[in-house]
């Protein structure tokens, strides 16, 4: 049977496909920058011009030098930026080649059908456009505008959210909350009344005790903690990792606990039984600030050290030597919530414990433990009101996650797929700079959610797996060549950075925001982008808080001073949390009020059958997920992941460093290429361990094609967490297939 939507391989294609003119046809940098005379100077012939980076979430704010021709050099951090302190890490610096990629797309594309066959065809902006707008408001005719939707990463969302609203819906996921962080944010809103957000009010530079459970600082290179972690290592902070595999961060720690996977929760739930029990919480704290004490003491007396031992394989005085370590440096002690914390499907019940341990320690708003957090309050031009949706993504679920305060990019594409039971199905998306083939867990899923869309848009930087299965193609330049929204981050004190375009775009793309103003003439909606281009709408934002576009041209970042003295809780100082009892709540009533368990519990988890080994995968220091794979100046760093295996496991089964094996999960399926194995003791016997982001199949990207394995592709078995659905993917097992080559895949 003929798909209704082929993936589209365009390095394949016939002369009768995608044929570009002879400028697009340059392959290198040089010669592209050299041709592109008129590069962008601004209003000033700078020397630095100020951006904040765009590879990853932390959006440090730096400056981009260029040669006397114009040619980009290198990047650097910007000393007054609070989020980087003038230091970028490799990703930053290497950000400069996501510029100078000859694999970039360089114009439009529209799905056609020539001889029988799908391709691509090149196209003008105004016929994409067109060809977009008339699909959605068909689908707006047929459907009601409800059912387009909007997948986004990265700074492009806020213009392309805001025209859907336009449009007449609400259904805008990122996937950064399904799978990611979801799980912490509801946990410490039931717990504490707010969530930890972006960045993290970690106040790590002034800790004594770090609690990393899960959590790689160093290799997830979060750029401002890594910095806050060294300085309070050098003060004598002790670190204590658990993770069962020994990442960087476990080397500088004190103690390094290799737990069973799986098992997280019973450890925690026995550092609380051993707090508790031995009286070493914050008497004076939980007393003024917190619920349900006496109920949580009552239910963590049969999670006992001994009892964790037969769970987790750390040694009862393991257990206890620890919760002793973090109550000696109570307050300033921080059990650190992750960032990528869906696991196994009861996460959020995970992350309440780890809120409910920096509770009974009286770290949250104390000096080393959480701070305050405090944002910059730039007024935006008011806009028409946005009608106001009929149904949304929640409609096809069912009555579930209502504590989930985000859309699900899971429900989304859930709701994407048409079911007797559903109301509406959701008939077109469009996709910004998120890789939905290898973000959302279960492959199979999302692309028969493709197949029954009436429309995909894809708007990205690179030919990444997604624009494979897409109508329509637009690309979007990169963030060294445009301006985008204002950086408004949380910290310690509030602040705003500039991203402005170092260079003219190359090749035929566009900024995001010039494309969603563009779509909204098409679809009527102008009303909703008063300003021509951004920069007069950046100027009007800033001369609300006593600045201009031009001071922020010279300076890249300003800080505000904060509204209150509130960085920490005064001593004694009375406090009203926003949960339902206005208390720290040990005992959730929300949860409860909802019908799960108003306690963290554990539950114990699958087991890998026999030759079969948990799936376990994180992340390297000089690559953010697949989004930098195939960049020229990170490849070299890292151009293909590993599998680690302990040397137990490499005896069973013949291995040796080096060697190339392809791999099976537990449902049959094999991976697409084959990883090269890297025989350690730092990872347990049980599991075996890769980096996120490799294994690409789009030849498109020629460094990174066919280089390692996807772990995507293997996450077959999604743990959906009942609370608020995010998607636990650690439940998969592999094991090795040294019998077949790659003609067999």
């Amino acid at each position: 049977m003929k798909s209704r939507r082929q993936f589209i391989k365009i390095s394949s294609l016939s002369t009768a496909g995608l044929i570009f003119g002879g400028g697009l046809l340059e392959s290198f940098a040089n010669s592209l920058v050299k041709d592109n005379k008129s590069y962008f100077k601004g209003p000033y012939d700078f020397t630095r011009t100020p951006t904040y980076c765009e590879v990853c979430f932390w959006k440090c704010a730096g400056w981009v030098y260029k040669d006397e021709n114009g040619r980009i050099k290198k990047i650097i951090g910007n000393d007054l930026d609070p989020n980087c302190n003038g230091r970028f890490c490799p990703r930053g610096t290497g950000g400069v080649g996501m510029y100078y990629d000859e694999d970039r797309l360089k114009t439009p594309l529209i799905r056609k059908e020539i001889d029988g066959n799908q391709t691509y065809v090149e196209a003008s902006w105004d016929e994409a456009f067109e060809f977009i707008a008339t699909k959605m408001k068909q689908i707006k005719k047929e459907h009601g505008p409800e059912s387009t939707a909007l997948f986004t990463h990265g700074s492009g969302g806020k213009y392309f959210g805001k025209l859907l609203k336009a449009f007449g819906s609400n259904n805008i996921a990122a996937p950064s909350y399904a799978q990611c962080r979801g799980p912490r944010e509801v946990a410490f809103i039931s717990t504490f009344g707010q969530g930890i957000n972006s960045p993290e009010n970690t106040d790590i530079r002034d800790t004594k005790c770090l609690v990393l459970i899960g959590s790689h600082l160093g290799e997830n290179m979060h750029n401002g903690q890594v910095q806050e972690m060294s300085d309070a290592i050098d003060k004598g902070a002790n670190i204590i990792t658990v993770d069962p595999r020994f990442s960087t961060v476990a080397g500088k720690s004190k103690h390094w606990l290799p737990i069973k996977p799986a098992t997280d929760n019973a450890l925690l739930l026995a550092w609380m039984n051993v707090i508790i029990n031995e009286g070493l919480y914050d008497k004076e704290y939980v007393e003024k600030y917190t619920f349900g004490f006496d109920q949580l003491k009552d239910h963590i007396q049969r999670y006992t050290p001994e009892w964790a031992y037969g769970v987790t394989t750390i040694k009862p005085q393991q257990i206890r030597e620890t919760a002793r370590e973090m109550a000696n440096a109570a307050p300033a002690v921080i059990v650190h919530p992750g960032r990528h914390v869906t696991w196994y499907g009861d996460d959020t019940q995970r992350l309440r414990a780890v809120a409910i341990l920096n509770a009974l320690l009286g770290s949250w708003g104390r000096r080393g433990g959480f701070y305050n957090p405090e944002k910059a309050e730039v007024p935006h031009y008011k806009l028409p009101a946005f009608p106001k949706p009929k149904k949304n993504w929640r409609d096809a679920m069912d009555g579930k996650y209502n504590l989930a305060d985000l859309a699900l990019a899971s429900g989304v594409c859930d709701a994407s797929i048409p079911g007797p039971d559903m109301d509406y199905a959701i008939k077109a998306w469009i996709v910004n700079g998120t890789n939905l083939i290898n973000t959302l867990p279960d492959q199979k899923k999302t692309i028969q959610a493709i197949q029954e869309l009436d429309l995909i848009a894809v708007v990205d930087t690179m030919p990444m797996e997604i624009t494979g299965y897409a109508d329509v193609v637009l690309p979007e330049c990169t963030y060294l060549e445009r301006y985008d929204a204002l950086r408004i981050s949380q910290g310690r004190e509030p602040s705003i950075a500039l991203r402005m375009p170092a260079v003219d775009p190359l090749y035929n793309t566009k900024p995001a925001y010039w494309m969603a103003r563009e779509l909204a003439k098409k679809l009527d909606l102008l009303d909703y982008f008063p300003f021509e281009n951004i920069e007069e709408e950046i100027d009007w934002e800033l001369k609300q808080v006593g600045t201009s576009l031009e001071e922020m041209q010279r300076v890249g970042v300003k800080k505000l001073e904060r509204e209150f003295d509130d960085l920490y809780f005064a001593d004694g100082e009375d406090v009203e949390f926003n949960t339902n009892t206005g208390k720290i709540e040990l005992y959730s009533t929300a949860l409860e009020e909802e019908g799960f368990d108003p306690m963290p519990v554990y539950t114990p988890h699958p087991e890998p059958e026999e030759g079969f080994y948990r799936l376990i995968y994180g992340r390297a220091p000089m690559h953010t997920f697949s989004r930098t794979a195939n960049n020229p100046n990170l490849t070299d760093l890292m151009d293909e992941n590993t599998c680690w295996v302990n040397p137990k496991v490499a005896k069973e089964w013949d291995l040796s460093s080096g060697q190339y094996v392809y791999l099976e999960n537990q449902d049959g399926v094999i991976s697409e290429f084959p990883i090269k194995v890297r025989v350690t003791e730092r990872i347990r016997f049980d599991s075996i361990y890769m980096v996120h982001g490799f294994g690409h199949a789009d030849k498109r990207m020629k460094r990174c094609f066919g280089k390692g394995v996807s772990d995507t592709q293997l996450i077959t078995n999604v743990m959906t967490d009942p609370i608020m659905g995010g998607t636990g993917m650690r439940g998969n097992f592999v094991t090795f297939r040294t019998d077949i080559k790659k003609s067999e895949v």
